[in-house]
């Protein structure tokens, strides 16, 4: 009880002495390294004394100082006591976090080995804490990723914790313990990082694919949006990794199973296209499509043929023009052409173009000239002749719009008058010659053949129409 009054106090101080406090802890707890003269109940209390007043930089400039970050890193790596090494470790995320220049003063400490080590424990809040630790020295400083992957055994610590993650969702429970996810998140964020910013040391965790698509698709987490933490965490981290390796196919294509992945990855991006804003996506969503582009890539032909059919128009989304209906192909078509997210537009181009074989030919028959069009052009394809707009179906179906034509309907208005026609060709004929000059088309403007082999009747001014 009267712990709890001493924190609530700590939490009310400020200015000059709230300064003078954080001082009075500082020098204590430095002290007691030199002496070991504090009770454990005493230094675990002063350690959370100084939590508490670390969350707020201003007037608590000892904690940021050289030996304030020192003391913190000595009795969080070297203490015998877990409590007293958690409760330094929290000071000592929270310093980094806030103070990016206490990154730099942590890792010229030299804890590497020690920091590695703790990782090993199989402890959630060791977990989370040091994660979060080595996560945040990714940042601003001069840590050699490669030394610790090498010699301190990194990436079998990040890969044996998310194992033991995976062995605790595999049941499809949702977990009752928050550090459970918490520390998972955090574990897959270091993954991340180091995957981004160590590239010639992918390989190394290449085995983690495992288990993080066993939790991807077993693990059921109560979150407010689909790709919230940790399961944004889970797709983000397989983005940078190896998924082409042949070591990863049983992973991802599981021979009992060979759609479970990709049909999670589809059944996430549904539930994303109801909860995200436009001006959301951007962040949240393009990763998962860039993941589901390299799924479809290295994945045997039945798979690719699932994620196809779910991906791009089928029959019901050509009963009106493409992009109309409320399917998830109709969203990506419509989001291939998103001014608001341009990385994610970009990013759904490809994957529609991808789902073609990238094949100019295929892409028109899966989505239309209209929307191939634009991405043909961005991407300096030119179309043939002869490419054509059948989709492999029986039934006819207009060019431009991808619909079928014997559901089209036509507006009831008067048949335009010859005159009105001729000023239309005119029209076509000038948009045709810009089109070809762009190099967006390179078939031939059939109105100049027109005119060629003498079908194309230019009308005298002084015409007029007969009128029944």
């Amino acid at each position: 009880m009267a712990g709890n009054l001493r924190l609530s106090q700590a939490a009310m101080l400020s200015g000059p002495a709230k300064l003078s406090a954080v001082t009075g802890l500082v020098d204590e707890l430095t002290q007691d390294l030199l002496s070991n003269n504090l009770d454990p109940l005493r230094r675990d209390a002063a350690l959370e004394e100084l939590k508490i007043y670390g969350r707020d930089p201003r007037n608590a400039d000892p904690i940021f100082t050289k030996e304030g970050i020192e003391m913190l890193t000595k009795h969080a790596f070297d203490s015998s006591s877990d409590t007293t090494s958690r409760n330094a470790l929290r000071c000592l995320c929270n310093a980094l976090l806030l103070r990016k220049e206490c990154r730099q003063t942590f890792v010229d400490l030299g804890y590497e080995a020690k920091v590695c080590n703790k990782l090993k424990n199989d402890n959630r809040d060791d977990e989370f804490l040091v994660s979060r630790i080595v996560f945040l020295t990714t940042y601003d400083t001069d840590t050699k990723l490669e030394e610790l992957i090498d010699n301190y055994d990194l990436a079998d610590s990040i890969i044996k914790n998310l194992e033991r993650h995976a062995k605790h969702y595999a049941d499809g429970e949702p977990t009752k313990d928050p550090m459970q996810e918490m520390a998972l998140a955090e574990t897959l964020k270091l993954l991340f990082n180091i995957t981004h910013y160590c590239k010639q040391r992918t390989s190394s965790f290449t085995q983690a694919i495992s288990p993080i698509s066993t939790i991807l698709c077993k693990g059921r987490f109560q979150t407010d949006k689909p790709l919230d933490p940790p399961t944004g965490a889970l797709v983000n981290a397989l983005l940078n990794l190896e998924l082409e390796a042949k070591e990863a196919w049983a992973s991802l294509y599981p021979p009992d199973d060979p759609m479970a992945v990709s049909d999670r990855l589809i059944e996430l991006l549904e539930q994303s296209r109801i909860k995200y804003k436009d001006e959301d996506l951007e962040g949240s969503v393009t990763a998962l499509i860039r993941v589901l582009q390299a799924i479809h890539e290295h994945a045997p032909q039945d798979v690719q043929i699932s994620i196809r059919q779910k991906l791009l128009p089928g029959e019901a989304d050509r009963k009106q023009a493409l992009g109309r209906s409320d399917s998830l192909p109709s969203w990506l078509l419509q989001n291939s052409t998103n001014p608001v997210a341009p990385q994610f537009r970009n990013t759904v181009s490809d994957l529609l173009f991808d789902l073609s074989d990238r094949n100019a030919s295929k892409f028109v028959e899966n989505v239309g000239y209209g929307f191939a069009s634009g991405i043909l052009y961005n991407k300096n394809i030119s179309l043939s002749q002869d490419a054509s707009v059948a989709g492999g179906s029986e039934r006819p179906i207009n060019p431009v719009t991808g619909q079928f034509l014997d559901l089209e309907r036509f507006s009831d208005v008067p048949e335009m008058t010859e005159a009105e026609k001729e000023r239309e060709a005119e029209k076509l004929f000038v948009l045709f010659q810009r089109l070809q000059a762009n190099g967006i088309i390179s078939a031939e403007n059939p109105l100049r053949t027109a005119m060629e082999e003498g079908r194309f009747e230019e009308l005298p001014d002084d015409y007029t129409e007969d009128v029944d």
